[in-house]
């Protein structure tokens, strides 16, 4: 990883610049490329095949930078969410007016506005999209089956929807890869310190819209949701930076965000706008940032998100009022509402209690069932996706065939219900959304298993949470209906298109929970349509593991506040059931993928070991002085690819002070614009502000080997106390890996200095450094594999 001195311990304060940098160079070549295929980890410390990702391990702290970031194998580093508190910063913060200040806040609440107002729009756009194409397809094919052509309605619905998933899948295998998926583990890896890199560009952005809207058109057992997410996150980083690329704009107000912190709080209001957007539940899109994507927040950035999620409701509420208009198109009103009971009374009974917990309990094990199988599932998939982009096409098609060949034939093999006179002309319904679809039925009658499989997905939710019908489905219907979604959720999650688990498993779950309403009919006196929403609850928490933003996002679906305690008590218990067995789904996919996530909460064994220890285990940090000779921070650049330096003073010989850290991209720019000195001194604060400013360093690009010097340039010398990071976080050596563990992720560091516990003359200023990596569990256990025992004990 570009960043981190993985390789760091202690310098010496009385070596020479000269053989330490030799030393280092040699070191950094003598470690085991973790890139190397033949660098194969052993599972013989401890760790479960679970947390065995799909790429290969080192068995040092030195741990492989690559990761699975959508479809795509990308290298990844870690973001700079620390403030670089050197001279320039200081400087430019100092001379901030009252004007600039006032401007700046006000920038952040427009970026805020914008961020919600588009993911609004085109949530929308989707929404119609889709709902259009799909009804539009369905309609052609139930009438070539009214018509009795059978094999032609098979061949048209298959035909439509290989061409639809074609589409999709060719988008993402060719022209943005890391669009596949849901995006929602990477965006979590994101707000965690992770730079997921080709994540939130307008290839992904395009690739998103259309490819979501293809791959949900064409019936594949997924949702919109987890793109919508992703979708929220690219416009706040696009709008955020002014585009990307040569495209990218260069206003100047838009320097106040060309930093890690403020794209993170952007990307943190897209994500809760895209679920909004997906649910129009805007407080349970601020409590899903909260509780299941952010790792850093604040009370300030509470406002903004639902100030975003705010925006995205007024726009939904306008598409809703022109749709039910009829200016939407026949099918365009039915992606923008899901379920509303504002109108249903509930009414609780102690016999009641018996068949809700069943549903909670259920959810959790089917949840943490479904995480198990789909962890299989998505190690096979590795395997074929790992030939090429001719087999991603392959699979994805596939798996498009099947799921038509289901939904169109299964509806045959269930026999016919006559109409209940009470649904008067609502029975049957032919050509338009509706519960009781026609579909090969005669008149008067509907096929309760077409009524659900030939719908969106959205509208088969609607279906099978429609209250007052507890008659409308056959408990064989519902068994199929279950059963199929099992397997096409599993087989299709893990292709190359867009795609969410929310539906998938809201289908699941709304399924299992009308069964258990039929089956329970004694005892169940709640209306089976709301079974079916606390089974979707139960079994989202059971995979998924939220409860809060889960619950408020539910109560804002049905619009009926007498379903909170019932839908709190259910998503408890699925939440506790699933906990005991396996992660959530999120977590079982950041492991596969490889990302470095840091945990909320670390192992209880890293309070046996000491950062000093973690820091001994690693080869020496690579140390600069305060005045550096030009060619040793070339060479130190060239033979390592650290993305922090420790910058160490010696006031007079004999005494060495750490004076702080130095970013390898404040290097590369001070290289770039040549700013060197014939001889060894320590300049002026005027002098470097005449060059630099604190928003110019904020520019990653550029790389060393695109540095040219001259062999007079090269025995010139830097000041770097100008760009040196004065107050970087440092812990003692004796502090435990346990608490550095909390301090990294609750600052939100990407590096930590280890001191040593006593200071003296012939003592070094730092022991070593450690990154998130260093941090990472399997990493220490690699490293230290005594302590795979002690986990076990824990």
């Amino acid at each position: 990883m570009e960043e981190e001195q993985s390789t760091g311990v202690a310098g010496e304060p009385k070596a020479a610049p000269g053989p330490r940098l030799e030393l280092e160079c040699k070191l950094e070549d003598g470690v085991e490329d973790p890139e190397d295929p033949g660098n194969v980890t052993a599972n013989g410390n401890g760790i479960s095949s679970l947390e065995q990702p799909l790429l290969k391990r080192s068995t040092t702290l030195t741990a492989s930078h690559l990761a699975i970031v959508g479809a795509k194998v990308s290298h990844i580093e870690s973001l700079d969410y620390e403030i670089i508190e050197n001279d320039l910063f200081k400087h430019d913060w100092r001379s901030r007016s009252n004007v600039e200040v006032l401007q700046y806040i006000f920038l952040k609440w427009a970026m805020a506005f914008l961020v919600g107002l588009l993911t609004g729009v085109i949530a929308s756009l989707i929404n119609l999209a889709i709902e259009n194409i799909s009804g539009l397809k369905m309609l052609q094919m139930v009438n070539l089956v009214r018509e009795g052509r059978y094999w032609a309605g098979f061949f048209y619905f298959t035909g439509v929807n290989f061409a639809l998933t074609f589409v999709a899948a060719v988008l993402c295998v060719v022209f943005a890869p890391t669009a596949a998926g849901p995006g929602i583990p990477e965006i979590k890896a994101y707000l965690n310190g992770v730079d997921t890199p080709n994540m939130f560009g307008a290839p992904q952005l395009i690739v998103k819209i259309i490819g979501s809207i293809g791959a949900v058109s064409s019936g594949l057992d997924l949702g919109k949701e987890g793109p919508l997410v992703h979708i929220g996150a690219c416009l706040a980083n696009l709008l955020s930076q002014g585009g990307e690329g040569r495209w990218r704009l260069r206003w100047r107000w838009l320097r106040y965000f060309n930093n890690d912190r403020d794209r993170r709080d952007l990307i943190t209001c897209g994500a809760s706008s895209g679920v909004c957007a997906a649910f129009r539940a805007p407080v349970g899109g601020v409590l899903f940032a909260l509780e299941e994507v952010a790792t850093w927040w604040r009370s300030a950035l509470l406002w903004r998100t639902f100030f975003s999620t705010a925006t995205v409701v007024v726009v939904l509420r306008g598409f809703i009022e022109v749709c039910r208009s009829g200016r939407c198109g026949m099918f365009g009103e039915g992606g923008l509402i899901l379920f509303d009971v504002g109108d249903v009374t509930v009414r609780y009974h102690p016999g009641d209690l018996l068949p809700v917990t069943l549903v909670g309990v259920l959810g959790g094990l089917l949840g943490s069932l479904y995480n198990h199988v789909l962890h299989r599932v998505l190690r096979l998939y590795n395997l074929i996706n790992a030939r090429g982009r001719a087999a991603k096409l392959a699979l994805a098609v596939a798996v498009s065939l099947l799921t038509s060949a289901l939904l169109y034939v299964l509806p045959f093999a269930v026999p016919c219900t006559p109409c209940d006179p009470a649904y008067g002309d609502a029975c049957p319904t032919v050509g338009k959304s509706g519960n009781f679809k026609q579909f090969n039925c005669p008149a008067g009658h509907y096929n309760d298993l077409a009524s659900l499989l030939h719908a969106t997905n959205v509208d088969a939710t609607r279906n099978i949470f429609s209250t007052g019908t507890a008659g409308e489905f056959r408990l064989d219907s519902l068994l199929i209906f279950f059963a199929v979604y099992c397997v096409l959720g599993l087989v299709t999650f893990g292709i190359a298109v867009p795609s969410g688990l929310f539906l998938p498993i809201i289908l699941m779950g709304s399924a299992y929970g009308r069964i258990l309403a039929l089956v329970l009919r004694r005892f169940a006196r709640i209306d089976h349509g709301l079974y079916a929403v606390l089974g979707a609850a139960a079994l989202m928490s059971g995979s998924m593991r939220m409860t809060v933003s889960l619950c408020v996002i539910f109560l804002e679906l049905t619009n009926n506040l007498l379903l909170l305690p019932i839908t709190m008590f259910v998503l408890l218990i699925a939440k506790t059931v699933g906990d005991a067995f396996n992660p959530s789904i999120y977590e079982i996919i950041l492991e596969l993928k490889g990302l470095p996530f840091l945990e909320p909460k670390p192992e209880p064994w890293m309070k046996d070991l000491a950062v000093g220890e973690l820091a001994a285990a690693k080869p020496r940090a690579v140390t600069l002085q305060v005045v550096e000779r030009v060619s040793t921070v070339v060479d130190v650049l060239r033979c390592t690819s650290h993305n922090g330096f420790p910058v160490v003073d010696r006031p007079r010989p004999g005494v060495s002070e750490l004076h702080g850290l130095v970013l390898r991209s404040h290097l590369v720019a001070v290289l770039k614009k040549r700013w060197f000195l014939p001889e060894r001194r320590r300049t002026e604060e005027w002098e470097a502000r005449e060059r630099f400013s604190s928003t110019e360093l904020a520019e990653k690009a550029g790389k060393i080997d695109d540095v040219e010097l001259t062999p007079e340039e090269m025995d010139m010398y830097i000041d770097l106390h100008p760009f040196t990071n004065t107050t970087p976080y440092t812990v003692v050596e004796t502090m435990s890996v346990a608490k550095a563990v909390v301090l990294f992720r609750t600052c939100a560091l990407r590096h930590m200095l280890i001191i040593p516990k006593f200071q003296g003359p012939e003592i070094a200023p730092i022991v070593g450094i450690l990154t998130r990596q260093d941090l990472r569990a399997h990493n220490i256990l690699g490293a230290f594999p005594h302590l795979a025992n002690k986990r076990k004990t824990h």
